[in-house]
């Protein structure tokens, strides 16, 4: 419901002031909690800024009205009657704003650009590319939840905003309403959105298809070709034995295959190497030496998509004698189901 202290911001933040407005801001205060409510007036706020850092002028290069309900009612689907719905919640409250917007005699074409705003508000690529109105609604709404050109924005203006709305830990709590409603109603959280990347986090690996399942699942019989082709280590046991295979291949990019793009290798004692380049240098060099290795399991531990692995390494074609090390591996398992190393050590003691 509309407080006095909203009200209040309402006039300190010098938020457009017409009959719809208010009704907007009286409507949506009543219809979303109020982190939501407030969440999606700093959006109006932020927009309006970025609008004015780009040299665009209200009245004449957009319509200062419509990019405030758009922002102000962008997360309608997270009402309880948006909740009651069966689409994605953007198309929910894209809706139901429209529905509203008609109520209270705005005209169609204008109706169709909050829609659009609403219905896009969480589609990169797209929304900056569907007019004005649209474009400054995604980045207003993208600057509060992700920070997105945050830095742009005018020096103390993010203070202000946030001393008379403050977050209430927006992004986690506006998480938690799309994950409840998932949970309840998995059709709402298609598996190629952000919301189904959401609900899959919450449930038990596997109880949600990602991409490699729906081709799987498609019927044609497509198979893996190019970067894809390269085997997948479907368990942790499967990294070590994936390893030795394309070290004895002399597969350089199939070892940078076993390690995800930030992880850390630790190819001789003393020696800390993080990220792709770093470790296909190693990797070359241990091809290039004729390097084998030998991996023996010695204790695994698995928490969910994390394991926690040691081998005993014995490592020969490097000098005279053979070198042996006990290894400490953390890995973790992929959006597609494979498992990649996050840390390797192997020569932890």
């Amino acid at each position: 419901m509309t407080t006095d202290a909203h009200l209040s911001a309402f006039d300190q933040l010098g938020l457009p002031d017409t009959t719809l407005t208010r009704d907007t801001f009286a409507f949506a205060a009543q219809a979303t909690p109020a982190f939501i409510h407030d969440h999606c007036v700093r959006s109006y706020v932020f927009a309006r800024a970025h609008a004015q850092n780009k040299g665009l002028r209200a009245g004449t290069d957009y319509d200062d009205e419509l990019l405030f309900v758009s922002c102000v009612l962008h997360d309608l689907g997270l009402s309880e009657e948006g909740s009651n719905g069966d689409q994605r919640f953007e198309v929910e409250g894209a809706d139901l704003a429209a529905a509203f917007l008609r109520e209270h005699g705005v005209e169609e074409d204008r109706i169709a650009v909050a829609w659009d705003a609403i219905a896009l508000h969480t589609t990169e690529g797209i929304a900056p590319r569907k007019g004005t109105e649209v474009a400054l609604a995604h980045l207003g709404i993208a600057t509060d939840i992700l920070g997105i050109q945050r830095e742009s924005l005018p020096a103390g203006l993010a203070d202000e905003v946030h001393a008379l709305l403050p977050r209430q830990d927006l992004a986690h709590g506006f998480s938690d309403l799309i994950i409840t409603q998932a949970v309840a109603k998995p059709h709402k959280a298609s598996p190629t959105t952000f919301i189904g990347d959401l609900l899959r986090r919450h449930l038990p690996y596997g109880a949600y298809p990602n991409w490699y399942d729906l081709i799987d699942a498609a019927g044609w019989g497509d198979k893996p070709v190019g970067v894809t082709a390269r085997r997948r280590a479907e368990t942790p046991q499967q990294v070590g034995t994936l390893f030795m295979e394309y070290l004895e291949a002399g597969d350089v990019e199939g070892l940078v295959s076993l390690y995800e793009p930030n992880a850390h290798f630790v190819p001789t004692p003393g020696t800390h190497l993080v990220g792709t380049d770093a470790i296909r240098k190693a990797m070359q060099q241990m091809v290039d030496s004729g390097a084998r290795l030998k991996l023996e399991p010695r204790e695994i531990r698995q928490a969910d998509d994390v394991a926690l692995v040691s081998n005993i390494a014995t490592l020969t074609g490097v000098g005279p004698e053979p070198v042996v090390s006990t290894t400490t591996e953390i890995l973790r398992r992929q959006p597609d189901g494979g498992w990649v190393h996050l840390v390797d050590d192997p020569f932890f003691s």
